[in-house]
């Protein structure tokens, strides 16, 4: 954060539902934000835990500007399955934990999550960028070595 504070100013935003390190406290579903704000995004590990991922994927798309971009970011448990997997009537944690790998997620995503990202309304570029690096710098870096980063670009 730190970094990204000192290269872009006031116009580095972080947000959160209940983090005090966040600049700006918000619910996902509900981005306190006008359409066309933002050049990027930038959502690690979110999306598993919001009630309703494609409104908030949604939200997300709505205050980028035209040609912005964004990454979403959320994890992937092998082996993985055709389809996201959610249960809104799983609400016990140690049952939510069986099922989603975690007691606070309420999704576990398949592979058809760059399809719910364009659902979303976003162009989606999956990106295995990964797999041109050596593995002293996945090492180096701590990198997942296989990861698709999901690039989102808003549609015009």
């Amino acid at each position: 954060m730190k970094a990204f504070e000192k290269q872009h100013g006031d116009n580095y935003i972080t947000a959160d539902i209940e983090s005090p390190l966040a600049k700006v406290k918000m619910d996902v579903h509900q981005i306190p934000f006008d359409d066309n704000t933002f050049d990027a995004a930038m959502c690690n590990h979110v999306m598993e835990h919001v009630e309703d991922d494609i409104r908030a994927m949604s939200e997300i798309c709505r205050v980028l500007k035209p040609e912005g971009w964004a990454i979403l970011q959320v994890p992937f448990f092998s082996p993985l399955a055709d389809t996201t997997f959610e249960d809104k009537t799983i609400i016990d944690p140690i049952d939510r934990e069986k099922a989603y790998g975690q007691d606070d997620h309420v999704r576990l995503y398949g592979k058809d999550y760059p399809d719910r990202l364009r659902k979303a309304g976003f162009k989606v570029i999956e990106d295995r960028f990964i797999d041109e690096l050596g593995s002293e710098l996945i090492k180096k870096y701590a990198l997942p070595a296989n990861e698709t980063i999901y690039f989102c670009k808003k549609k015009i």
